[in-house]
């Protein structure tokens, strides 16, 4: 028998190599709609039930329903011998499509296009960019461009993006006093080329960690021209700590923009200095309790 140290070690190597499988649970529940079936029963379902109502096979979905019990994204219950299943209060708010802070769409868009992205993360780390061609086959000149290869893709990762605001948003929103700025603009689209709408306050949230250094400083500097004075913009992104070394959900974030984009995370100085450097002053950045951080700066 290992020593606790060594079971400790082996049990760390496990989680860390099977991680892609959990994903694979959660996404492919999501995807076969597993947490809507047992959301719109009205008691609780054994797993030939729920087969037939996903029209999958009965070993299938056994074997897949007790893996979601073991991650918690399930609940059994044993009656006369026979597994019944219902939801969780975390499946119920964040996995089935018609609760309000559904990640539904969200889960869908890593399943679909960041998960085949990444089993090219060693090529990524290799060549220092997007590994689209790798996983999607296009022309290795057309990397970027290709984030939205169609319209079901644009609009699928535009709903992943709005089921992160749906729970994050507001706390992101209240991290600092907005009310000197009547009119705000959340800027989308193509910023870097068509002109930028008149405002008080632009708000970039998730759109500087898709660029390199050089496109966020240009893209600032488009931003510090239109601006008023007093005027200002607010970044919203995912901080690295100071070191750059965590917390973790950032620092796969930033792999993420290595493996999809031509982007990165970045510690709450690169972005003052990101700032500064198209002319931002009185740059503020505050954490809030989700996953993402807001720095506000002025002109």
């Amino acid at each position: 028998m290992g020593s606790p140290d060594e079971q400790a070690a082996l049990s760390l190597l496990d989680h860390c190599s099977c991680g892609f499988m959990v994903s694979q649970v959660l996404f492919a529940a999501c995807e076969l709609g597993v947490f809507d079936v047992l959301a719109e029963a009205p008691e609780l379902l054994g797993s030939d039930t729920v087969a037939t109502r996903l029209g999958a096979s009965s070993r299938g979905t056994e074997l897949l329903l007790d893996a979601c019990v073991s991650l918690k994204l399930l609940q059994v219950e044993m009656r006369g011998g026979k597994a019944l299943y219902k939801n969780t209060e975390l499946s119920s708010t964040y996995l089935v499509r018609s609760s309000p802070r559904s990640q539904h769409n969200m889960l869908l868009y890593l399943s679909r296009t960041t998960y085949l992205c990444w089993a090219h993360l060693a090529q990524a780390v290799r060549e220092g960019r997007n590994q689209y061609h790798k996983a999607f086959g296009v022309p290795s000149d057309e990397l970027f461009s290709a984030i939205y290869r169609s319209e079901d893709e644009q609009l699928q990762f535009m709903r992943a993006l709005q089921d992160i605001w749906s729970v994050q948003g507001r706390s992101v929103m209240a991290a600092f006093d907005l009310s000197p700025f009547p009119l705000i603009c959340d800027l989308g689209g193509d910023f870097f080329r068509d002109p930028l709408p008149d405002a008080d306050l632009y708000i970039l949230a998730r759109v500087l960690h898709d660029w390199a250094d050089e496109k966020c400083t240009r893209l600032l500097a488009r931003v510090h021209r239109v601006c008023k004075p007093g005027g200002g913009v607010l970044v919203v992104e995912s901080l690295l700590d100071a070191d750059g070394r965590g917390p973790l959900t950032t620092q796969l974030y930033s792999l993420n923009m290595l493996a999809q984009t031509e982007g990165r995370e970045r510690t709450p100085a690169q972005y003052r200095a990101l700032l500064a450097a198209a002319g931002f002053q009185g740059v503020q950045c505050r954490a809030t309790w989700g996953l993402y951080g807001a720095i506000l700066a002025r002109k």
